[in-house]
């Protein structure tokens, strides 16, 4: 519990709440890492198939997040959750480079819904401890973020991270903790 106390108090989250939501493709990685802030430990997850949130309170901060699931029936209901979301974090398995594509599309149409045009969008570039990751420079351009982001009002970045090494992605939570109200 001081790990998250310590960890939450460097990500500035102390004293608000926010609703994050979890996105990306199914088997990237987005379980684990919920499953990972809430207790610290590594834990294989089966495949999401239904929606699940899970609340994070610790000293004075509610932290709810909602691990939406990311197979293609599971991405139908997305948008259902979209109206009370404060931060989105997209997931994409940094070592699957052939469903790059998919991803692609997949965020493509979280920046195109009206509803989150001013919402801050985290993407993490998981599993870089994988051999057949992609550098960070290669997964921009494969999202083609540069574009992305140049296109869009939202505060939007990249992290590459590794859920199971728990690198990266406290920079993630940093960052979109500085939008959150």
């Amino acid at each position: 519990m001081n790990f998250f106390k310590g960890v939450l108090g460097y990500l500035g989250l102390y004293n608000k709440k926010a609703n994050l939501l979890f996105l990306g493709l199914d088997n990237a990685g987005k379980s684990t890492l919920l499953y990972m802030l809430k207790t610290d430990k590594m834990t294989q997850t089966k495949p999401t198939l239904h929606p699940h949130s899970e609340e994070l309170k610790l000293g004075n901060i509610k932290f709810n997040t909602y691990d939406l699931g990311g197979h293609e029936t599971a991405r139908k209901i997305w948008k259902e959750y979209f109206p009370a979301v404060d931060g989105i974090l997209f997931l994409v398995d940094a070592a699957d480079a052939k469903r790059f594509p998919e991803a692609k599309l997949e965020l493509e149409n979280v920046l195109n819904t009206p509803e989150l045009a001013k919402i801050p969008l985290s993407i993490l570039g998981n599993k870089i401890d994988r051999s057949e990751a992609v550098r960070e420079d290669e997964l921009k351009e494969a999202l083609d973020l540069n574009t992305l982001i140049a296109k869009s009002d939202r505060p939007m970045e990249l992290f590459m991270c590794s859920v199971s090494k728990k690198v990266g992605y406290a920079n993630a939570f940093n960052w979109i903790s500085n939008y959150l109200k």
